[in-house]
């Protein structure tokens, strides 16, 4: 029989990796939020493989809460990024340290 936990484990493990190596290199916003969006999937996985064992479905239900978070702040970065692109025509992040002036 598979253990479906360990290989849940493994592609958290991964995704929150992933996620964090965008966030850290790559320049784009847009990427920026999406390497977020990754490590926010792989707290959420990881949720749910530690509440299988739970009667109660705490775990299933902070993963529901995760979700709701995260279209939250896609829906308010992304409104951001829009805002201060029509400011500066850059969606680079190393160019928004002009908005200190």
């Amino acid at each position: 029989m598979i253990d479906l936990g360990n290989y849940g484990l493994y592609l958290s493990i991964f995704l929150f990796c992933s996620g964090l190596l965008i966030a850290i290199i790559k320049q784009s916003a847009i990427f920026v939020l999406i390497g977020m969006e990754l490590i926010l999937n792989a707290a959420n996985l990881n949720l749910v493989i530690f509440s299988a064992g739970d009667p109660s479905l705490q775990g299933q239900m902070m993963g529901l809460f995760v979700v709701v978070v995260a279209a939250a702040e896609a829906a308010t970065g992304l409104a951001i990024l829009l805002l201060v692109y029509r400011q500066y025509h850059s969606s680079n992040v190393k160019d928004f340290n002009r908005m200190k002036y």
